[in-house]
This record gives structure tokens, sequence and C-alpha cells, in this order.
């Protein structure tokens, strides 16, 4: 009798472990589906040719899935291993690069850029890496925001992109005096680039494929390389007036490589952030100065830290988006909460930035606004 009323008891709890698998298998199962319902939606309300996602919880990898085409032509179908162009959420792999230095103490933040980049000119007032990460150097933008704009409607390959992209604007002038406002540059991060190559002794590229991509397994991160073949590369697509999508202009990015630069996958920046989460790249207290706020002169916040937003709302997040010809892209991650999400769409203009919210709250268990 006793060894039965045992084994009885072992069953019982072989019987309980497996209910709570299980329960935890279908609770699982549900987030994934209404993720699915939502990205689905999503994409048929905005007419997307795809968007791929990537899932981050328990600050793990979980889950990529990808819906619709990667080749409207050939009708070829995107998967979590789809090279998008990943646009400005490239910034964010160009800063963390920057402090892998700043950690190894190969370089002062707030040392005049010229430090490391003498083929930047002087400027009526000093600029330091610091205030170029969050956006506080003055460097111009593009010179306007139309898509006919030849800075951003740039079809010339370069061959050095660090030097070629410091010539399209190291002769201007500022447009605020270093520290005082924040101003959006993709050329600023170019500049970070320059910097990156002076205090490494390397070429950009290869410094971050050794100390970021390396570290966090983004075996499928590339250069966006316009005349280059690249397996699993998609197709760029925009949208009409009429709302016909149709082929994207054959930009080249080649000028602005550390800024909007990078090709990548879900799949992949699922692992940097996770990476980053487990500090695997940088250490916390690096982290930390990465994900918080710069102020200006005067003391004001500007929402921006190094290379991060900071965002403020269901949940406090850190994130960025991107947005290029044929490409809209965002990532976010709740540090609290040890989870993020990854939305690469193949279309400019895909507002990729209005579904990554949505998807981190059913992630996370948020529904509404707090």
């Amino acid at each position: 009798m006793h060894a039965s009323r045992r084994a009885l008891a072992i069953t019982f709890f072989v019987l309980a472990c497996v209910t709570a698998s299980s329960s935890e298998a279908r609770l699982a199962v549900e987030q994934r589906r209404r993720i699915e319902s939502q990205v689905s939606q999503f994409k048929t309300k905005n007419h997307l040719p795809s968007v791929s996602v990537a899932v981050v919880e328990n600050g793990a990898y979980e889950w990529a899935k990808s819906f619709g085409m990667a080749d409207l032509e050939n009708s070829v179908p995107a998967t979590p291993h789809t090279l998008y162009r990943l646009a400005s959420i490239s910034k964010p792999i160009t800063a963390t690069a920057a402090l892998v230095l700043y950690e190894r103490g190969k370089l002062n933040l707030d040392a005049p850029v010229q430090t490391y980049c003498p083929a930047f000119p002087a400027k009526e007032a000093p600029i330091t890496t610091r205030e170029l990460l969050g956006h506080l150097g003055g460097i111009r933008h593009y010179r306007t925001h139309s898509l006919d704009d030849p800075e951003i409607l740039s079809f010339k390959h370069y061959s050095n992109p660090i030097a070629d992209g410091l010539n399209f604007f190291k002769n201007d002038p500022l447009v605020d005096t270093p520290g005082t406002k924040f101003s959006y540059s993709t050329f600023g991060y170019v500049l970070i680039g320059c910097v990156i190559e002076g205090a490494s002794g390397q070429p950009y590229a290869e410094f971050v494929r050794n100390n970021v991509l390396r570290p966090a397994d983004m075996t499928e991160t590339v250069l966006d390389d316009r005349l280059a073949l690249i397996p699993r590369r998609t197709r760029f697509y925009s949208k009409e007036d009429s709302g016909v999508v149709v082929n994207a202009p054959a930009v080249d990015v080649s000028f602005k490589i550390p800024a909007d630069g990078w090709l990548s996958t879900a799949e992949d920046m699922a692992r940097f952030e996770v990476a980053m989460l487990k500090n695997r790249i940088v250490g916390r207290n690096t982290r930390r100065l990465m994900w918080t706020s710069q102020k200006t002169s005067d003391g004001k916040e500007t929402g921006y830290g190094l290379g991060w937003q900071i965002g403020r709302g269901f949940a406090d997040t850190v994130n960025h988006g991107g947005g290029e010809f044929g490409t809209s892209t965002f990532m976010m991650i709740a540090p609290v909460e040890n989870a993020g999400v990854v939305v690469l769409i193949n279309l400019n203009g895909g507002n990729a930035s209005d579904l990554a919210p949505e998807l981190l709250k059913t992630v996370i268990g948020r529904e509404t606004e707090r």
C-alpha cells in the first residue's frame, strides 16, 4: 500500500507538472496568435508587401515570423531570415560600437571629435562624441525633407564611405551651438563612424562586426551594399499617391553607413536586443548611460540617450525607428519587463512605429496607457 500510495503521489505530481506546462504553453500560443492577428490586420490595412516581427521575452529571443512577400514580382515569401534595410535603427548599432570603445578607455566621449577624426575641420565651437551620440552636436541633417533631395535620392556608390560621407557636410556651418539644442542628424552619425575608426584603428564596419555583431550572435547582418549580391535581401517598395505599390528607387546609402547603412533580419535584431539586456556587448553601467536621456546645456531633457530614444507610456522603453526608400523599421525594448519587439517592413512609409508598441503591449500584458 505504501508503495502504491507513493506511486500514485508521483503520478499526480507528474500530471500537475504537465498541466502547468500545458497552461504556460497555451498562454504562449494565445499570445502568439494575438500577435499574428495584430500583424495580419496591420499588413492588410496598410497594404504592405511584407512584415517581419520578432519577440524578446524574459530576456531571451522567443519567436519571429514573417508575413507577406519579400519579392512581389516573383512571389517570394518573406521569412525571419529575410534581410531588410535597417535605415536609422543602424544608429543604435553604431552608438553601441562607440560605447564599447568608451568602456575600454579608448574613447573619451567629452574630447573634441578631432582627437579621433582629424579629417573633420574645427568649427566655431568644439563638438564632442557624447553630443553627437545624443544629436546635440549641431551637425545638420539633410538639406531638405523632400524625397527629391539629392542627399536622400542618391544613386552614387562610394567606395570609402566614411571619408566620402564626411565630404557631404564637413565644410558646412553648424545649425546650433553644440549642446544647446536637440537636432536630429544622420550626418552626425557619419562623423561618429570616423571617430570609431580613429579610436579603434580599424575600419568602421570591421570594428562593428567584431565588437557588436559577433558578441550578439548577429550572423546575418551585413552592410547595405546596393551593388553586391546578397542572398535573402528583400526587394524594396514604395507606394504611389494612388496607393499602388511600386519598386522603390534604387538609392545607394554608402555615404551614410554608420547612420543608415546596415541590412538585418528580424531574428538578428531580436538577438541585438537580448545582447543589450544581457550586457553581452557593454556592461550594465554603460548601458544605463546609453539609456538615459541627455540634457541640453540649460538642463532640459531631450528624450534621447546615446543612440536610443527614451519612451514613456504604457511602459518605460528605449527604442529607435528607421525610414528610407523601401523600408520602415522599429525596435523597442522594455528594460524593466526584460522584453522587446522588432518590426521590419519592406515599404517606405510603412509605419512600423505604429505596430511595434501594440505588439509590445501584448508581449508584456499591458492593454492600456498608464
